[in-house]
């Protein structure tokens, strides 16, 4: 990669899992009616022809990886989970009541954390019965959870997989002891190992590996040998992604200092070095860290347009309905989000109190929804088009000003109606995305919000 590229765009920047992105929704939630009536719309809309996703995020840890920016609770006292389990279901028996008696027809199923495997099977097996019990599960469905390798079991996974799962996340990170250590990453290759081993056996047809680069200490010796062996057990897809480093966010980071990571060149040499592996491996770039085989859903998805990315992650199929359930997940009504409270003992206050726990969220305006679009296809396509009129805002003009000197540097291509995001500026899709975010560029940002965007 060309070095002076890499300085030049290498700058604090969202992921756009959303637009508006977080920090730049509007200071208080929706209304809760006028929260109910969004829901109720869109899922009388899109359940019959499309369906929904529900994301469920279960927070504890046993222990904290230092490196993480999820929103977690660490405990070993297992006690909390039937309680947990109790407010969830509760919380979708409020969302159920909002359905009006119609049955969500369930597309998508994520489990994420925090750990789920922090969860019995047992009480997972309760968590995921009471959320089906008044749902319908189409033949097409995509039902995933995340896995530490430290702590999944074969009851796990014959658990899950009996209830419909068969997409399984397994959080690698990196195989080299000196980073885990730095981390605090408690896991070894073996348990890698015979985590994918057992769950090939069981029947599930997808096998995710999580990967970071950027890690304290990291090199890119490190990535090689990780990714010699990650080859080898040959996962059908890696989110292969950055170390976001936000200790002003996330005090566990501040176990080290940036010091211990690796600088801009050094970071790039590392990804470089983990994504020509993957690439002469047979790995297929899908999005934004995301690598998948050509076997894989999400690269079929992909090749015919169909590829979609919201608060999951990278999914095969759009859905316009996901409700988030737990505490900080997020929902999504396509034209408005809404989330959580954080703090579980929050949110079990208003679960008792008979309320949906939001505690913060955002209703796009229609400039809004326009640059969402161009947005969500980067990120999906690395490319995007307009045409007609409800397809252009004064933001869109306004960022492919802004992209004029990105398209001089060979990283993306213009023209009518369409912009193209070149083989050589895939790395920094982020940037491009940036263009778009007319919310960022009105009110920019005094202290520092987001990671590096490479």
């Amino acid at each position: 990669m060309d070095k002076d590229l890499l300085f030049k765009y290498n700058i604090p920047g969202p992921r756009y899992t959303s637009y508006p992105t977080v920090p730049y929704w509007q200071k208080t939630p929706p209304d809760p009616l006028r929260w109910t009536e969004m829901v109720r719309e869109t899922f009388h809309i899109s359940n019959a022809a499309e369906g929904i996703s529900v994301y469920i995020h279960l927070p504890f840890c046993e222990s904290l990886c230092t490196y993480c920016g999820c929103n977690t609770r660490i405990t070993t006292n297992h006690a909390v989970e039937s309680r947990y389990v109790q407010a969830v279901l509760a919380e979708w028996n409020m969302y159920l009541q909002r359905f009006g008696g119609v049955k969500p027809v369930i597309r998508e199923l994520h489990l994420g954390g925090g750990t789920p495997t922090f969860f019995s099977p047992e009480n997972l097996a309760v968590l995921v019965n009471g959320i089906l019990q008044h749902a319908e599960v189409p033949s097409q469905h995509s039902f995933g959870f995340e896995a530490h390798p430290g702590n999944t079991t074969g009851a796990h996974l014959q658990t899950l997989y009996d209830l419909g799962f068969r997409r399984i996340s397994i959080g690698v990170q990196d195989f080299n002891p000196i980073v885990l250590a730095l981390i605090n990453r408690h896991q070894t290759y073996e348990q890698v190992c015979d985590l994918t081993r057992q769950a090939r056996e069981i029947g599930y047809t997808s096998v995710n590996f999580d990967i970071v680069y950027g890690l304290p200490q990291q090199k890119t010796c490190y990535m090689m040998q990780t990714m010699l062996r990650v080859i080898q057990l040959r996962p059908d897809r890696i989110a292969f992604y950055s170390y976001a480093h936000v200790p002003w966010i996330k005090p566990g980071q501040r176990s080290y200092t940036e010091n211990d990571l690796p600088d801009a060149e050094k970071k790039m040499a590392i990804y470089e070095t983990g994504r020509n592996a993957l690439e002469l491996a047979g790995y297929h770039d899908i999005g934004m860290d995301h690598f998948a085989r050509s076997t894989d859903p999400l690269y079929e998805a992909q090749q015919t347009g169909t590829l979609h990315r919201n608060f999951m992650g990278y999914t095969e199929r759009s859905t316009r309905l996901l409700i988030g359930l737990g505490a900080s997940a997020i929902s999504d009504t396509w034209s408005g989000f809404s989330q959580n409270e954080k703090k579980v003992e929050d949110y079990y206050r208003r679960i008792a109190e008979g309320m949906l726990p939001a505690f913060r969220g955002h209703e796009l305006t229609g400039e809004d929804l326009v640059l969402r679009r161009r947005i969500l296809q980067l990120m999906t396509r690395f490319e995007t088009s307009w045409r007609n009129t409800g397809e252009t805002c004064d933001g869109l003009y306004a960022a492919l000003e802004r992209l004029s000197e990105m398209e001089e540097d060979g990283l993306l291509e213009i023209t009518p109606y369409c912009l193209k995001v070149t083989e050589k500026g895939r790395p920094f899709v982020r940037n491009v995305c940036m263009a778009f975010d007319a919310r960022l560029w009105k009110d920019l940002p005094q202290t520092t919000l987001f990671s590096q965007t490479i």
